[in-house]
């Protein structure tokens, strides 16, 4: 995300209600233009393939191909399911986007056979970032705002509140790609968006590629997830924000080496307390476990605004254990301002059980005089159990930084396998395994993801 006070100005000068924004990008609409009177929203939207405006009542959709036009509200505790299979593709006039407001439900439940696909509604060849806006979950959980925040995007709905529990739904086995459309200056919907997005919501087995902003971006919240992918993004992969406190299990980045916003830096993780680093409570806190970042690793033509690995700011706190951290181009472990770097000193914050790697920089410390790269790498090294690399080849995976048929998993004697390479030790609600990184024997991205959705057939 690009933080700037954009979202202040928006919540003072927008009025109350839905803002249809349509993004007109001059080029033929492939899509069904609907018309007709079929009865219930349902039935109109089976008969027309097509999601448009308001959805307020309860909409189950059967397995089939739909278009959504303009940017489609779920409101007034309705409910929108997909059937496993589904591909819902962007109208090329009328760019879409999914907003699922408070107190409704998205249910988006693939298979690893059958998944659900949001993406370009262009043809194969001239798909590219920005195509539609993306997918948006509002909830009720708390964020560290004292007013009730507006989210980003040109989009006008509120979210956050009180329930941490609170439900949006279910994504399982589910690709977005080429989202991220920008309706203001500095304010793009990423791929996946979460404001305010409560544990009750399940997040699993979810690829974003080709987002022209973040892939995921966590806006206060406690929703949990697993098995995430961001794939070939512009600016960053994992952005967490206004008091995220959920938990993360297998995530995976692979950056495009000539692919990055062209205005912004683009970090495996970006992760703020809020814009202007204030101490405001929920406290953002991540907790990460068994993350594989690929970065560019030095590739020909890497664009310049590749940037960190982890750029951890403005006052907030992190866990990222039992992980693998190589390719980035400016640094590995990284983290900025005297409030990040007293809650890494004190322990509020750690950094374990990791396999570390950067082109430049495998350690480094900005904007604080509280503690240096040394005595990071140091502390890194020594009692947290983390291991430095001069070469990503030593971390031995099988083919980790192929573009179109990527391999994460270890190969025979990597030291992501090595013996202790992982504890799980004061880490409570997560699977333990005995490997570091997102991916052991088993490859859980087999049979629902692609890396090759710019020349997909849908």
């Amino acid at each position: 995300m690009k933080k700037s006070f954009s979202l202040i100005l928006l919540a003072a000068t927008m009025i109350t209600g839905c803002v249809k924004v349509d993004i007109d990008d001059s080029v033929t609409n492939n899509g069904s233009s609907g018309g007709g009177t079929f009865g219930t929203l349902q039935e109109q939207i089976i008969a027309t393939k097509v999601l448009t405006g308001n959805i307020d009542e309860v909409v189950e959709l059967p397995k089939g191909k739909y278009t959504l036009k303009g940017y489609v509200f779920v409101t007034d505790r309705a409910t929108l399911r997909f059937a496993a299979g589904s591909i819902i593709v962007s109208d090329t006039v009328q760019k879409g986007a999914l907003i699922v407001e408070r107190n409704s439900r998205l249910f988006a439940e693939g298979t690893e056979t059958e998944p659900i696909i949001f993406t370009s509604g262009k043809a194969p060849g001239s798909r590219t970032p920005g195509d539609w806006g993306g997918i948006v979950l509002l909830g009720n959980a708390p964020t560290n705002r004292s007013t009730t925040p507006i989210i980003e995007g040109g989009i006008n709905s509120q979210y956050g509140g009180n329930i941490p529990t609170d439900n949006s739904g279910v994504l399982k086995y589910v690709r977005i790609e080429f989202a991220g459309i920008a309706a203001d200056p500095n304010s793009e919907i990423n791929g996946l968006t979460l404001g305010g997005v409560g544990s009750g919501t399940t997040l699993e087995n979810i690829q974003v590629s080709y987002g022209n902003d973040d892939a995921y971006e966590f806006f206060g919240g406690t929703v949990n997830a697993k098995n995430l992918i961001a794939f070939a993004t512009a600016d960053d992969d994992y952005d967490f924000d206004f008091g995220y406190t959920g938990r993360i299990q297998f995530g995976i980045t692979l950056r495009d080496p000539q692919f990055v916003d062209g205005g912004d830096a683009g970090n495996g993780i970006e992760c703020d307390n809020d814009g202007t680093g204030t101490v405001a409570t929920p406290r953002t806190r991540p907790v990460l476990s068994n993350f594989t970042f690929c970065g560019p690793n030095g590739a020909a033509n890497t664009a310049a605004n590749h940037n960190f690995n982890t750029r951890w700011r403005r006052s907030t706190l992190f866990v990222l254990r039992n992980s693998i951290l190589m390719g980035y181009q400016k640094a590995g472990f990284q983290f900025e301002s005297d409030s990040t770097a007293q809650g890494y000193i004190d322990g509020r914050s750690s950094f374990r059980h990791n396999l570390v790697h950067a082109v430049a920089d495998p350690y480094r410390v900005s904007s604080t005089s509280l503690i240096n790269a040394a005595a990071v790498q140091a502390q890194a090294e020594g009692v947290d159990s983390c291991r430095t690399f001069s070469s990503a080849d030593a971390i031995m995976l099988e083919s980790p930084f192929n573009l179109t048929a990527p391999n994460f998993a270890p190969k025979a004697g990597s030291p992501a396998t090595a013996a202790n390479a992982a504890s799980f030790t004061g880490l409570s609600n997560f699977t333990p395994t005995t490997y570091v990184g997102a991916v052991g024997s088993t490859n859980w991205l087999q049979g629902w993801t692609s890396f090759t959705p710019k020349t997909n057939v849908y």
